[in-house]
């Protein structure tokens, strides 16, 4: 990787009032929170200026149609926060500062979590490698270039989210947040076809949630025709550690579906499929807005 000089660095396109989607309901009936973190299309001109990337790679590590499989979240009393900039570009599942340093021309401040096993797998905040393991950049990138994009992303979605979660806690007495994303139908390929999950549960084996809220959605989906797993190999990521806290009130489980379900992975278009799996998150949705809340209420 050579060094892109510091007076030709592109700067971000993407205004920050166009970082994030929230869509509401009327009045908030359920205390859950819906997200849908990797499904952003938007990408910054100046961005794809950095890469030599064909857009099929860089898309490789979106989480396509997420956000329209819980578009009906607001109409059953749940708001839906969505980013609208690509994971490829910014992954707000990681902490601000999980950063590659060989990726900048300066470098990093010593607060910054530079030897986490996403970063060495160069999956940090902004990303070295895309979804299909090719680098992104043929240049090392200013360190302005990560603050930018921290201040005009991957802060503005963070605190909209923190904000709906304690908004929600503080009418209902918790909150539940679904942390919604897709998997590839290929990081299943080596196991055999009849064991192969449709969704996977990441709890962070059990820390991130009550009990009773990955128990409840594993019967939900289990009902709903789908095979469920919990933890493997997805746990759940920053968002899941850092929200969720269940001893305050606040409960976070993260949700990875198989795309093969519900889309063409060649081509990112959506099957049929997509109308089923909408209808069993919806279920999963009630279901989880359902749940007693003295159980889930601080402790």
């Amino acid at each position: 990787m050579t060094d892109l000089p510091l007076d030709s660095a592109p700067a971000d396109s993407l205004p920050a009032a166009a970082a994030v989607r929230l869509l509401t309901p009327s009045a908030q009936t359920l205390p859950l929170v819906v997200a849908s973190p990797h499904s952003g299309t938007a990408y910054p001109a100046a961005f794809l200026a950095m890469t030599r990337l064909p857009m099929a790679r860089l898309r490789a590590s979106e989480d396509t149609h997420m956000e329209t499989m819980m578009a009906a979240a607001p109409d059953l009393g749940a708001p839906l926060l969505a980013a609208l900039f690509p994971r490829v570009f910014l992954d707000v599942n990681r902490e601000p500062w999980e950063l590659d340093p060989a990726m900048f021309l300066e470098p990093l401040p010593a607060f910054a979590n530079t030897t986490s096993p996403r970063v060495r797998a160069g999956l940090g905040t902004l990303p070295r490698l895309a979804g299909d393991g090719h680098p992104i950049y043929a240049r090392r990138l200013p360190l302005a270039e990560a603050e930018r994009r921290l201040a005009l992303h991957y802060h503005p979605y963070h605190d909209t989210l923190t904000r709906l979660l304690r908004q929600t806690r503080t009418r209902f007495g918790h909150a539940v947040l679904l942390d919604c994303h897709s998997m590839p139908s290929s990081a299943l390929e080596e196991e055999r076809p009849w064991s192969r999950p449709d969704v996977i549960l990441g709890d962070r084996h059990g820390t991130a949630c009550d009990p009773l809220v990955t128990d409840t959605a594993e019967a939900v989906l289990r009902d709903l025709g789908l095979r469920v797993r919990r933890n493997r190999p997805y746990a759940g990521g920053h968002t899941t550690r850092h929200y969720g806290r269940p001893e305050t009130g606040m409960h976070a489980l993260q949700i990875e579906v198989n795309r093969a379900l519900y889309m063409d992975e060649r081509t990112r278009r959506p099957t049929e499929g997509l109308a089923r799996l909408s209808h069993c998150m919806m279920g999963l949705v009630e279901a989880m807005g359902a749940l007693p809340r003295r159980s889930l209420a601080a402790e």
